[in-house]
Protein backbone atom coordinates (compact mmCIF):
# COMPACT_ATOMS: atom_id res chain seq x y z
CA UNK A 1 0.00 0.00 0.00
CA UNK A 2 2.77 2.20 0.61
CA UNK A 3 3.94 2.28 -2.85
CA UNK A 4 0.78 2.84 -4.34
CA UNK A 5 0.68 6.51 -2.54
CA UNK A 6 3.63 7.87 -4.10
CA UNK A 7 1.53 6.99 -7.69
CA UNK A 8 -1.61 8.59 -6.72
CA UNK A 9 0.19 11.93 -5.89
CA UNK A 10 2.33 11.44 -8.96
CA UNK A 11 -1.10 10.93 -11.34
CA UNK A 12 -2.68 13.82 -9.34
CA UNK A 13 -0.01 16.09 -10.50
CA UNK A 14 -0.05 14.82 -13.58
CA UNK A 15 -3.63 15.35 -13.85
CA UNK A 16 -3.33 19.01 -12.30
CA UNK A 17 -0.14 19.76 -15.04
CA UNK A 18 -2.59 19.05 -17.68
CA UNK A 19 -5.65 21.28 -16.66
CA UNK A 20 -3.50 23.89 -16.07
CA UNK A 21 -1.51 23.40 -19.24
CA UNK A 22 -5.57 23.29 -20.47
CA UNK A 23 -6.50 26.26 -18.69
CA UNK A 24 -3.56 28.09 -20.30
CA UNK A 25 -4.36 26.91 -23.79
CA UNK A 26 -8.30 27.72 -23.66
CA UNK A 27 -7.05 31.55 -22.11
CA UNK A 28 -4.07 32.01 -24.78
CA UNK A 29 -6.76 31.10 -27.71
CA UNK A 30 -9.36 33.13 -26.23
CA UNK A 31 -7.80 35.75 -24.59
CA UNK A 32 -9.05 38.59 -26.68
CA UNK A 33 -12.91 37.46 -25.40
CA UNK A 34 -11.88 37.27 -22.24
CA UNK A 35 -10.11 40.50 -21.83
CA UNK A 36 -13.45 41.69 -23.39
CA UNK A 37 -15.76 39.82 -21.03
CA UNK A 38 -13.90 41.65 -17.83
CA UNK A 39 -13.92 44.93 -19.42
CA UNK A 40 -17.88 44.63 -20.30
CA UNK A 41 -18.34 43.29 -16.67
CA UNK A 42 -16.61 45.68 -14.99
CA UNK A 43 -18.07 48.73 -17.06
CA UNK A 44 -20.68 50.53 -15.28
CA UNK A 45 -22.40 52.99 -18.14
CA UNK A 46 -22.87 56.57 -17.71
CA UNK A 47 -26.77 57.88 -17.89
CA UNK A 48 -25.40 59.40 -21.71
CA UNK A 49 -24.04 56.43 -22.84
CA UNK A 50 -26.21 53.99 -21.64
CA UNK A 51 -29.35 56.72 -23.70
CA UNK A 52 -27.30 56.74 -26.39
CA UNK A 53 -26.91 53.03 -26.71
CA UNK A 54 -30.46 52.39 -25.69
CA UNK A 55 -31.08 55.02 -28.97
CA UNK A 56 -28.65 52.65 -30.96
CA UNK A 57 -30.52 49.97 -30.67
CA UNK A 58 -27.88 47.31 -30.13
CA UNK A 59 -28.68 43.92 -30.07
CA UNK A 60 -27.08 41.79 -27.47
CA UNK A 61 -24.02 41.52 -29.53
CA UNK A 62 -23.35 44.93 -29.73
CA UNK A 63 -24.21 45.76 -26.76
CA UNK A 64 -21.68 44.00 -25.36
CA UNK A 65 -18.57 44.57 -28.44
CA UNK A 66 -20.04 48.40 -27.17
CA UNK A 67 -19.47 48.87 -23.30
CA UNK A 68 -16.61 45.60 -23.99
CA UNK A 69 -15.04 49.39 -25.59
CA UNK A 70 -16.10 50.91 -22.13
CA UNK A 71 -16.91 54.22 -24.31
CA UNK A 72 -16.67 57.83 -22.99
CA UNK A 73 -18.49 61.18 -23.98
CA UNK A 74 -16.46 63.61 -24.04
CA UNK A 75 -16.83 67.94 -25.08
CA UNK A 76 -13.73 68.99 -23.81
CA UNK A 77 -10.45 68.99 -25.24
CA UNK A 78 -9.27 65.89 -23.62
CA UNK A 79 -11.50 64.00 -26.43
CA UNK A 80 -8.51 65.74 -28.71
CA UNK A 81 -5.73 64.09 -27.07
CA UNK A 82 -7.73 60.54 -27.26
CA UNK A 83 -8.67 61.08 -30.95
CA UNK A 84 -5.63 62.40 -32.72
CA UNK A 85 -6.88 64.58 -35.55
CA UNK A 86 -4.88 63.47 -38.78
CA UNK A 87 -5.49 66.48 -40.60
CA UNK A 88 -6.83 70.30 -40.14
CA UNK A 89 -10.03 71.32 -40.75
CA UNK A 90 -11.31 67.66 -40.15
CA UNK A 91 -14.40 67.32 -37.84
CA UNK A 92 -13.24 64.23 -35.28
CA UNK A 93 -17.20 62.85 -33.75
CA UNK A 94 -15.09 59.71 -32.57
CA UNK A 95 -12.49 57.08 -32.11
CA UNK A 96 -11.82 53.43 -31.03
CA UNK A 97 -8.34 53.78 -29.77
CA UNK A 98 -6.51 51.48 -27.02
CA UNK A 99 -9.54 49.13 -27.08
CA UNK A 100 -11.86 52.16 -25.92
CA UNK A 101 -14.66 54.24 -27.88
CA UNK A 102 -14.25 58.30 -27.07
CA UNK A 103 -17.51 60.32 -28.43
CA UNK A 104 -17.33 63.62 -29.14
CA UNK A 105 -20.10 65.42 -27.08
CA UNK A 106 -22.47 66.83 -29.78
CA UNK A 107 -24.83 68.88 -28.08
CA UNK A 108 -26.60 71.12 -30.99
CA UNK A 109 -30.48 69.37 -31.50
CA UNK A 110 -30.47 69.97 -34.72
CA UNK A 111 -27.66 66.88 -35.17
CA UNK A 112 -30.13 64.74 -32.84
CA UNK A 113 -28.69 60.96 -33.60
CA UNK A 114 -24.90 61.77 -35.17
CA UNK A 115 -23.82 60.40 -31.52
CA UNK A 116 -25.56 57.46 -31.60
CA UNK A 117 -24.49 56.92 -35.41
CA UNK A 118 -21.01 57.86 -33.91
CA UNK A 119 -21.13 54.88 -31.55
CA UNK A 120 -22.34 52.55 -33.61
CA UNK A 121 -19.68 53.35 -36.68
CA UNK A 122 -17.05 52.85 -33.28
CA UNK A 123 -18.43 49.66 -32.26
CA UNK A 124 -18.07 48.47 -35.72
CA UNK A 125 -14.33 49.16 -35.49
CA UNK A 126 -14.36 47.17 -32.25
CA UNK A 127 -16.27 44.04 -34.08
CA UNK A 128 -14.10 44.53 -37.55
CA UNK A 129 -10.81 44.42 -35.09
CA UNK A 130 -12.22 40.98 -33.73
CA UNK A 131 -13.10 39.36 -37.14
CA UNK A 132 -9.88 36.88 -38.86
CA UNK A 133 -9.39 33.98 -41.13
CA UNK A 134 -12.59 33.15 -43.25
CA UNK A 135 -14.90 35.62 -42.06
CA UNK A 136 -12.27 38.46 -42.40
CA UNK A 137 -12.19 37.72 -46.08
CA UNK A 138 -16.09 37.00 -46.80
CA UNK A 139 -16.80 40.51 -45.04
CA UNK A 140 -14.23 42.04 -47.09
CA UNK A 141 -15.03 40.74 -50.41
CA UNK A 142 -19.08 41.65 -49.59
CA UNK A 143 -17.41 45.39 -48.69
CA UNK A 144 -15.58 45.50 -52.19
CA UNK A 145 -19.04 44.98 -53.72
CA UNK A 146 -20.87 47.69 -52.18
CA UNK A 147 -17.88 50.21 -52.57
CA UNK A 148 -17.80 49.51 -56.49
CA UNK A 149 -21.09 50.88 -56.41
CA UNK A 150 -20.65 53.81 -54.55
CA UNK A 151 -17.12 54.65 -56.67
CA UNK A 152 -19.09 57.77 -58.72
CA UNK A 153 -20.04 59.19 -55.63
CA UNK A 154 -17.87 62.19 -55.16
CA UNK A 155 -18.23 62.46 -51.44
CA UNK A 156 -17.52 58.80 -50.87
CA UNK A 157 -14.46 59.04 -53.15
CA UNK A 158 -13.02 62.13 -51.04
CA UNK A 159 -13.49 60.37 -48.00
CA UNK A 160 -11.97 57.47 -48.83
CA UNK A 161 -9.03 58.93 -50.09
CA UNK A 162 -8.78 60.70 -47.05
CA UNK A 163 -8.47 57.98 -44.84
CA UNK A 164 -6.38 56.49 -47.36
CA UNK A 165 -3.97 59.43 -46.34
CA UNK A 166 -4.39 59.29 -43.25
CA UNK A 167 -4.68 55.54 -42.36
CA UNK A 168 -3.30 53.31 -44.66
CA UNK A 169 -4.03 49.78 -45.32
CA UNK A 170 -7.72 50.45 -43.13
CA UNK A 171 -9.63 50.41 -46.13
CA UNK A 172 -11.64 47.58 -45.22
CA UNK A 173 -12.06 48.53 -41.61
CA UNK A 174 -13.06 52.13 -42.33
CA UNK A 175 -15.68 50.42 -45.33
CA UNK A 176 -16.85 48.21 -42.62
CA UNK A 177 -18.17 51.32 -40.55
CA UNK A 178 -18.99 53.68 -43.04
CA UNK A 179 -21.28 50.95 -45.22
CA UNK A 180 -22.71 49.68 -41.91
CA UNK A 181 -24.16 52.98 -40.70
CA UNK A 182 -24.58 55.11 -43.38
CA UNK A 183 -25.47 53.39 -46.76
CA UNK A 184 -28.99 52.75 -47.36
CA UNK A 185 -29.41 49.50 -49.76
CA UNK A 186 -26.68 46.71 -49.23
CA UNK A 187 -26.50 43.20 -49.96
CA UNK A 188 -29.03 41.05 -47.76
CA UNK A 189 -25.73 38.62 -47.12
CA UNK A 190 -24.38 41.98 -45.57
CA UNK A 191 -27.63 43.20 -44.21
CA UNK A 192 -28.03 39.69 -41.82
CA UNK A 193 -24.15 40.42 -40.55
CA UNK A 194 -25.12 43.63 -39.57
CA UNK A 195 -28.40 42.75 -38.06
CA UNK A 196 -26.32 40.58 -35.92
CA UNK A 197 -25.12 43.85 -34.02
CA UNK A 198 -27.68 46.77 -34.14
CA UNK A 199 -30.82 48.22 -35.78
CA UNK A 200 -29.10 48.87 -39.01
CA UNK A 201 -31.82 50.83 -40.80
CA UNK A 202 -32.80 53.23 -37.89
CA UNK A 203 -29.06 53.78 -38.05
CA UNK A 204 -29.22 54.64 -41.59
CA UNK A 205 -31.87 56.68 -40.97
CA UNK A 206 -30.74 58.74 -37.68
CA UNK A 207 -27.44 59.66 -40.28
CA UNK A 208 -29.69 61.08 -43.05
CA UNK A 209 -31.93 63.10 -40.90
CA UNK A 210 -28.61 64.87 -39.50
CA UNK A 211 -27.10 64.82 -42.92
CA UNK A 212 -30.24 66.68 -44.23
CA UNK A 213 -29.26 69.36 -41.85
CA UNK A 214 -25.76 70.13 -43.46
CA UNK A 215 -27.49 69.81 -47.05
CA UNK A 216 -30.32 71.99 -46.33
CA UNK A 217 -27.94 74.57 -45.40
CA UNK A 218 -25.83 73.72 -48.32
CA UNK A 219 -28.22 74.13 -50.76
CA UNK A 220 -30.32 77.48 -49.45
CA UNK A 221 -26.72 78.82 -49.56
CA UNK A 222 -25.99 77.74 -53.27
CA UNK A 223 -29.36 79.09 -54.18
CA UNK A 224 -29.30 82.07 -52.33
CA UNK A 225 -25.63 83.20 -54.01
CA UNK A 226 -27.08 82.06 -57.69
CA UNK A 227 -29.88 84.81 -56.62
CA UNK A 228 -27.73 87.21 -55.37
CA UNK A 229 -25.99 87.06 -58.59
CA UNK A 230 -28.68 87.20 -61.24
CA UNK A 231 -30.03 90.30 -59.31
CA UNK A 232 -26.67 91.74 -59.28
CA UNK A 233 -26.45 91.54 -62.79
CA UNK A 234 -29.65 93.05 -63.17
CA UNK A 235 -29.08 95.83 -60.96
CA UNK A 236 -25.07 96.85 -63.19
CA UNK A 237 -27.25 96.04 -66.62
CA UNK A 238 -29.99 98.94 -65.37
CA UNK A 239 -27.33 101.09 -63.79
CA UNK A 240 -25.69 101.61 -67.01
CA UNK A 241 -29.09 101.91 -68.97
CA UNK A 242 -30.18 104.38 -66.60
CA UNK A 243 -27.10 105.74 -66.52
CA UNK A 244 -26.76 106.19 -70.43
CA UNK A 245 -30.56 107.38 -70.34
CA UNK A 246 -29.75 110.27 -67.89
CA UNK A 247 -27.01 111.28 -69.96
CA UNK A 248 -29.20 111.38 -73.18
CA UNK A 249 -31.66 112.99 -70.97
CA UNK A 250 -29.44 115.73 -70.52
CA UNK A 251 -28.28 116.61 -73.63
CA UNK A 252 -31.77 116.52 -74.99
CA UNK A 253 -32.73 119.14 -72.55
CA UNK A 254 -29.91 120.85 -72.46
CA UNK A 255 -30.65 121.16 -76.14
CA UNK A 256 -34.52 121.37 -75.60
CA UNK A 257 -33.58 125.10 -73.28
CA UNK A 258 -31.44 126.47 -75.93
CA UNK A 259 -33.82 126.29 -78.70
CA UNK A 260 -36.84 127.91 -76.63
CA UNK A 261 -34.29 130.84 -75.56
CA UNK A 262 -33.27 131.04 -79.09
CA UNK A 263 -36.83 131.19 -80.58
CA UNK A 264 -36.00 128.01 -82.69
CA UNK A 265 -40.11 126.23 -82.05
CA UNK A 266 -42.05 127.19 -85.05
CA UNK A 267 -45.48 126.72 -83.04
CA UNK A 268 -46.42 126.80 -79.43
CA UNK A 269 -47.98 122.95 -80.11
CA UNK A 270 -44.67 121.78 -81.52
CA UNK A 271 -43.15 123.08 -78.19
CA UNK A 272 -45.66 121.88 -75.63
CA UNK A 273 -45.35 118.55 -77.94
CA UNK A 274 -41.58 118.33 -77.31
CA UNK A 275 -41.56 119.89 -73.67
CA UNK A 276 -44.29 116.36 -72.95
CA UNK A 277 -41.97 113.66 -74.33
CA UNK A 278 -39.35 115.75 -72.25
CA UNK A 279 -41.53 115.44 -69.58
CA UNK A 280 -42.60 111.72 -70.23
CA UNK A 281 -38.74 110.62 -70.46
CA UNK A 282 -38.31 112.16 -67.00
CA UNK A 283 -41.25 110.67 -65.60
CA UNK A 284 -39.77 107.20 -66.67
CA UNK A 285 -36.54 107.31 -65.37
CA UNK A 286 -37.98 108.16 -62.33
CA UNK A 287 -39.61 105.01 -62.42
CA UNK A 288 -36.81 103.19 -63.69
CA UNK A 289 -35.01 105.17 -60.87
CA UNK A 290 -37.38 103.22 -58.22
CA UNK A 291 -37.14 100.11 -59.73
CA UNK A 292 -33.15 99.54 -59.59
CA UNK A 293 -34.18 100.59 -55.86
CA UNK A 294 -36.50 98.20 -55.52
CA UNK A 295 -34.16 95.25 -56.96
CA UNK A 296 -31.06 96.59 -54.34
CA UNK A 297 -33.36 96.21 -51.46
CA UNK A 298 -34.22 92.96 -52.69
CA UNK A 299 -30.25 92.28 -53.35
CA UNK A 300 -29.64 93.19 -49.74
CA UNK A 301 -32.41 91.22 -48.32
CA UNK A 302 -30.49 88.34 -50.01
CA UNK A 303 -27.29 89.24 -48.87
CA UNK A 304 -28.63 89.25 -45.27
CA UNK A 305 -30.47 86.37 -45.98
CA UNK A 306 -27.06 84.30 -47.23
CA UNK A 307 -24.95 85.68 -44.16
CA UNK A 308 -27.50 84.25 -41.41
CA UNK A 309 -27.33 80.92 -43.78
CA UNK A 310 -23.44 81.12 -43.77
CA UNK A 311 -23.24 81.88 -40.05
CA UNK A 312 -25.60 78.88 -39.12
CA UNK A 313 -23.48 77.08 -41.00
CA UNK A 314 -20.55 77.81 -39.49
CA UNK A 315 -22.52 77.22 -36.06
CA UNK A 316 -23.71 73.95 -36.83
CA UNK A 317 -20.04 72.86 -38.12
CA UNK A 318 -18.52 74.20 -35.22
CA UNK A 319 -20.67 71.96 -32.78
CA UNK A 320 -19.03 68.91 -33.97
CA UNK A 321 -15.75 70.62 -34.29
CA UNK A 322 -13.33 69.37 -31.23
CA UNK A 323 -11.04 71.72 -31.74
CA UNK A 324 -13.33 74.54 -30.45
CA UNK A 325 -14.40 72.08 -27.12
CA UNK A 326 -13.42 74.23 -23.80
CA UNK A 327 -10.77 72.81 -21.35
CA UNK A 328 -11.26 70.23 -19.04
CA UNK A 329 -12.53 71.58 -15.59
CA UNK A 330 -10.47 71.01 -12.84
Amino acid sequence: MQNNRPKKRYVGTIVSSIFVIAVSLYIGLNFQYIFDWVNYQTYDPPAAVASIAEESRFTNDGLFAFYSAQPAIDGTRVFNVKCDRKEENTAILGCYAANKIYIFDVTDERLDGIQEVTAVHEMLHFVYQRTSGADLEKINALLDIEAKKLEKDKEFADRMEFYARTEPGERYNELHSIIGTEVSKISDELEEYYEKYFDRQHIVELHKDYKKEFEKLEVRAEQLKKQIDSVSSKIDKAKDAYARDIKSLDRDIANFNARADNNDFTSQSQFDAERASLISRVDQLKHTRASINAMVDTYNKLIKEHNDIVIESRELYQSIDSSLAPAPSV
